[in-house]
């Protein structure tokens, strides 16, 4: 059985760890994880070496800038888990990745789509940074492939995805926008996040360019902010060589972090997502609860294609209260223990903050079945903690709403 051939849990152990990662020259053995080459200088052996110039790609010396073999390590086990893609490129954040992306691909005069559900970072720069450079963005409704498709004008040049909604929760059908896309001869990003890979192989499923926030899953201990761009050629070059224009760059040290983080990252999904699983099957019998944006459970809204595209989820969710008004909803979420009040997610601990659906998804219609869009609600990232002492927990929280 070749490398390719490995199942995801086997490659998230293997990958990476190439000989020249992890051996000295001319040594038999080496070591498990490939070393922390902290270094802004790259030597040449000589001047005739310096003039030869290097390839601009990941595995040769040129400048700390360009990185070295930790971030290469890390770059090559990505691209290994990411089925199709040529490369990856890292940046300092997921937001970094999004930005440095979109304007590696977009000029101006040129148009962006993105969902209406889209990551509030990403809508910042769609609407704001983008616009100041003369590239207009304007959302369209996930759930309509048909109306994506009569939106693309003669400037429109990418879409961008984000399944499941972050927030909001909805799963689009990805290669139903992805052929959409492909047909109008745009480019398909997604910000595949939330599933990650091992979820949901987004180039698989159509897309061009799959972006993640490292700092969630693949990091797993909230303690390293990173982010990364998978694609295939020549789309993964124009990404690089723009990113190396502005000079993004990570620490090998936190690129380290990331590679532990990876290895134990299908373990950790899997304990989360069947926490989760649990969890929103107890909120959905709640009398407190009017809806679980829960995709993972049977008879919740996207939960079809869920099924039917992904290969696994994650702790993150949302739901929105029945009767609550921000009053109530403070004391539910200020009683809670276990639950830190805190963005980000994909690390080892509980996470909660309040969401406001109405205000996120703006220009469309909620997708049927959700009959309080603009209700309040909460976001819950479940972590390892064990499932009934987080129930107990928000038990507690339902307490104090009526109190």
């Amino acid at each position: 059985m070749s490398e390719k051939d490995h199942k995801p849990a086997t490659k998230l152990v293997e990958a990476g760890r190439r000989k020249e990662w992890t051996s000295a020259p001319g040594q038999k053995g080496g070591v498990v994880n490939p070393p922390v080459w902290r270094s802004s200088t790259h030597l040449y052996e000589d001047t005739a070496d310096l003039a030869k110039g290097r390839p601009n790609a990941d595995g040769h010396f040129y400048y700390g800038r360009r990185g070295g073999p930790t971030q290469w390590a890390l770059a090559d086990a990505l691209t290994e888990l990411e089925p199709g893609a040529d490369g990856t490129e890292l940046f300092p954040s997921g937001v970094a990745a999004i930005g440095c992306t979109l304007m590696a691909l977009l000029a101006p005069g040129d148009e962006l789509l993105f969902t209406d559900n889209a990551y509030e970072p990403t809508r910042s720069i769609a609407m704001g940074m983008l616009e100041r450079f003369g590239i207009s963005a304007r959302p369209f409704d996930p759930l309509d492939p048909d109306g994506l498709a009569a939106m693309i004008g003669n400037r429109t040049r990418a879409v961008l995805l984000e399944s499941p909604g972050s927030l909001t929760m909805e799963v689009c059908d990805v290669p139903a926008l992805a052929e959409v896309a492909r047909e109008k001869n745009l480019v398909s990003i997604i910000d595949n996040t939330w599933a990650s890979p091992l979820g949901f192989p987004a180039l698989q499923h159509g897309c061009d360019v799959s972006i993640m926030s490292l700092t969630k899953h693949v990091g797993g201990h909230s303690d390293l902010m990173m982010g990364s761009v998978s694609a295939r050629k020549p789309l993964i070059g124009r990404i690089r060589q723009h990113s190396q224009y502005m000079g993004q760059v990570v620490s090998p040290d936190d690129a380290a972090l990331a590679l532990r983080g990876l290895r134990t990252m299908q373990v950790r999904l899997d304990r989360t997502t069947s926490s989760a699983l649990e969890i929103s099957k107890w909120l959905e019998s709640r009398e407190e609860v009017s809806a679980v944006l829960c995709p993972m459970l049977p008879g919740a809204p996207g939960h079809e294609l869920w099924k039917r595209d992904f290969a696994g989820g994650c702790g993150l969710f949302s739901f929105i209260f029945r009767d609550a008004d921000k009053s109530s909803r403070a004391r539910f979420i200020d009683e809670l223990d276990l639950f830190g009040i805190g963005f980000s997610w994909g690390g080892y601990e509980s996470l909660i903050i309040p969401v406001d659906p109405g205000r996120i998804r703006d220009h469309h219609e909620w997708p049927p079945g959700i009959d309080s869009g603009c209700g309040l609600g909460v976001r819950l990232a479940i972590g390892l903690e064990d499932s009934q002492d987080l129930i107990a927990d928000l038990e507690r929280g339902f307490a104090a709403m009526r109190d």
